[in-house]
């Protein structure tokens, strides 16, 4: 590799995969049904990955989600009878999540539309900078899932002068 990482890339770097997300939740959330959320399929495509049983609040704390979203989501899906709720066998006071075979019918449709107009947006040279990139997202991804606690700015790790000339290369100015 040719390219040299400056402190202030890893800010570009995110911003630009940020960007990326919003773009493609609001063009898969044009092709849910009213009423059901980005957020709601992102739910049921955790359970799908994950399997079911899961408690309302390891759902919370996978997705990064208040208790309060998720509950509000889940009636939300249980009434489009998308999932189920059943009290948790080991523990009387919780509740675990179930996909229902028409939750994992509208998953599937709800991907399949995706991949059609992903695959009539997208030429070949795209997709196979998306699969060039794929190892590489899941390591950043990994690293990101191990490491949810921000860095104080006067950690001693931080070089503040350094990061602070990236940081106003950033915004256009010139560090002075």
């Amino acid at each position: 590799m040719n390219a040299v990482y400056k402190p202030g890339d890893g800010y570009t770097y995110f911003s630009e995969v940020s960007k990326i997300c919003q773009l493609c939740t609001t063009l898969v959330g044009k092709m849910l049904p009213d009423g059901v959320h980005p957020s709601h399929f992102a739910i049921i495509l955790h359970l799908v990955r994950s399997g079911d049983g899961i408690t309302p609040l390891n759902l919370a704390s996978a997705m990064n989600l208040s208790k309060a979203t998720i509950s509000h989501s889940i009636q939300v899906l249980e009434k489009r009878g998308y999932i189920e709720t059943k009290p948790c066998e080991h523990d009387a006071r919780s509740k675990q999540v179930f996909l229902t075979d028409a939750g994992r019918a509208f998953c599937d449709e709800a991907i399949n539309a995706a991949a059609r107009t992903f695959h009539h947006i997208l030429r070949d040279e795209d997709r196979q900078i998306m699969t060039d990139a794929l190892p590489g997202l899941a390591a950043i991804r990994g690293l990101l899932e191990a490491n949810r606690e921000p860095v104080a700015a006067d950690d001693p790790r931080v070089d503040t002068e350094v990061l602070g000339m990236h940081v106003l290369a950033l915004r256009g100015q010139a560090p002075g």
